[in-house]
């Protein structure tokens, strides 16, 4: 067995795009869920409205880079305001309701043979990181510490994506130590004590739900980036799922444990994968099939989660008073 392309490809994966790009995506949800006690099931949608904001604006239309980092941030807010002002009034689930439906909205817009001109079809959209590669301080070559190392495309989309990381994790440390923050804190709690002393829920609901969206859709622009592609079904339901594993893994209400999550969540899924490839390459696993790795290495993890939620459900640093909601 290849106990050394083990361990490679583990501790790649800990700090590799996916891991980034789900950090930044449990970031934002964590604002929802973790802080505001929102029940947003459809975080996969302001990730692809970010990438596909990037993407079509280069490679459809031929404009500048940050012109399109910018129609992705302001399609994000729309997208916000408009999933939040027919539900945030209403009860929690109706804001879970709304959010997955048009998370498959978005989705199937996107794959729609009727706009693929515009957006690729189920084929995505590529060719449109040259601008963002051509700012790539790197020269070409490999960057690492012994066998572990990325090459200088991976290495610049890896920085600016661990920078997003360090700057969302601020924001939010910065943002829930402030009145604002104790607010959002105090909605999750109980929005109707906040509302009898004259605070206004929905723009506080509001406020939290644009941030997280915002948060999140850093991980659609550094997916992008990295695979130099995007596809609608990347950006499928599964994608949320995986957030809040990541967020009740690490710890709702917790800064850092989105980030500690997703490496924890990535690091079990690569070296699961490895070692069970490795296991049956040596005949040590006659029964199973390469094909059936995938999902066997989901049923440990789900397995590890069920274990979790039974004897720590706040999660490895959460507290379970951060996971009591007012779902009123």
């Amino acid at each position: 067995m290849d106990w050394l392309n083990i361990l490679v490809t583990t501790v790649e994966a800990a700090v590799g795009v996916d891991t980034v790009f789900y950090m930044l995506a449990a970031i934002g949800l964590n604002i929802h869920f973790g802080y505001t006690g929102l029940l947003n099931f459809g975080q996969a949608a302001f990730l692809a409205v970010a990438a596909y904001g990037l993407a079509v604006t280069i490679a459809t239309f031929q404009l500048p880079f940050f012109l399109g980092i910018g129609i992705g941030l302001v399609g994000v807010v729309i997208l916000a305001l408009l999933l939040g002002i027919p539900t945030l009034r209403l009860r929690a689930d109706y804001l879970a309701i709304v959010t997955i439906a048009a998370a498959e909205i978005v989705r199937l817009i996107f794959r729609s043979v009727t706009f693929k001109e515009v957006f690729g079809g189920s084929d995505g959209r590529y060719g449109f990181t040259e601008q963002f590669f051509a700012m790539n301080p790197f020269p070409k070559g490999e960057y690492g510490i012994g066998p572990f190392g990325f090459n200088e495309r991976v290495s610049w989309v890896l920085l600016v994506g661990w920078v997003l990381v360090a700057l969302s994790c601020t924001v939010v440390y910065l943002a829930m130590r402030s009145p604002w923050g104790r607010v959002l804190k105090a909605i999750r709690e109980d929005e109707e004590a906040v509302r009898a002393l004259g605070k206004n829920v929905f723009s506080y609901k509001m406020q939290a739900l644009v941030l997280g969206g915002l948060i999140g859709s850093f991980g659609g622009f550094i997916y992008a980036l990295g695979y130099a592609s995007v596809q609608p079904d990347t950006f499928a339901t599964e994608l949320t799922f995986y957030a809040y594993t990541i967020v009740i893994l690490g710890g709702a209400a917790r800064v850092l444990g989105p980030v500690v999550g997703a490496m924890i969540f990535w690091v079990l899924l690569v070296f699961l994968g490895n070692l069970l490839n490795e296991l049956i390459g040596a005949g040590y696993i006659s029964f199973m099939e390469v094909h059936q790795v995938g999902p066997v290495r989901f049923m440990f993890v789900g397995i590890g989660l069920i274990l979790l939620l039974v004897f720590r459900p706040q999660g490895i640093f959460g507290d379970k008073r951060e996971v009591a909601l007012d779902a009123r």
